[in-house]
């Protein structure tokens, strides 16, 4: 079988269209279909692209075979074993589209496998993604992008992970959104053990507007050391309704919902 039969059989038997393969490789549609037509032959590099992504040979995706041999001696078993061994692939790699896709996307994109420095990240798109590195509505990976954002590394609207950027809510060791919670908060509304925002609740809490926390910053703080126009100790005993008359006449626009929470931090 030649190399342009074996490409397109190889493509084929993936659900994969043209343009689909030149994503992966880098490369234009156009590129693949001359290679299929056998107008063109593909680089080293690419042809290395093409071995690794199939998981076959560079000489069975060439279609070269060696010649046979000269006889010899029968090898014992464990020299058959040791050399089978040496072809072992090291990595491992799975993959799944769903043919069904919305919007350009697939519904369900798997592609997960082991990564080495150098070599390229395992890339998934789709409604759901799930990848090393995922984009879609919902998203999953070490890197991930998506309205639902779940990662190492993350950002969506919604998004949860070690460094995790939201538009609405982000909950990580280090989060920034509008709603954010973590051990290092950035937000609107901030709540973690260092939480900066126009609200914040933290063990650190500095805030525009009201902070409560063991140390509270703000124009009105609630903490054990509270700096701000308007302080109040939580080893006193406060009433809840006073923070909220307070949190009023100060900054009458603030929700209701804020108020609560404030005054939650306090007992009567």
């Amino acid at each position: 079988m030649t190399f342009q039969e074996r490409l397109i059989t190889l493509r084929k038997q993936q659900g994969l269209s043209q343009e689909q393969l030149g994503y992966e490789l880098g490369v234009t549609r156009q590129t693949v279909s001359k290679w299929e037509l056998g107008v063109t032959t593909p680089e080293m590099d690419k042809l290395i692209q093409l071995s690794d992504f199939f998981h076959i040979s560079i000489d069975e995706l060439v279609g070269h075979t060696s010649p046979k041999p000269a006889s010899k001696a029968p090898e014992t078993d464990c020299a058959q074993t040791a050399r089978e061994i040496h072809y072992v692939p090291y990595h491992w790699h799975y993959e799944y589209k769903s043919r069904l896709s919305i919007f350009g996307l697939p519904l369900v994109h798997i592609n997960v496998g082991r990564w080495f420095p150098g070599q390229k990240f395992c890339r998934a798109r789709g409604v759901l993604a799930i990848g090393n590195a995922a984009s879609g509505i919902v998203a999953i990976g070490i890197l991930s992008a998506g309205i639902l954002s779940l990662g190492v590394l993350s950002a969506g609207l919604l998004s949860l992970g070690a460094l995790s950027v939201g538009l609405l809510l982000a909950c990580g060791g280090l989060s920034v959104g509008c709603i954010a919670i973590g051990g290092f908060a950035f937000g609107f509304f901030a709540v973690g053990g260092c939480a900066i925002g126009i609200y914040s609740i933290g063990g650190l809490a500095v805030a525009q507007k009201i902070a409560a926390g063991g140390a509270a910053y703000a124009p009105i703080a609630i903490g054990d050391a509270a700096s701000g126009e308007i302080v109040f100790d939580i080893n006193s005993p406060i009433s809840p309704e006073v923070i909220r008359q307070v949190i009023l006449q100060r900054f009458p626009e603030t929700r209701d919902i804020i108020i609560r929470l404030f005054s939650m931090t306090v007992s009567g």
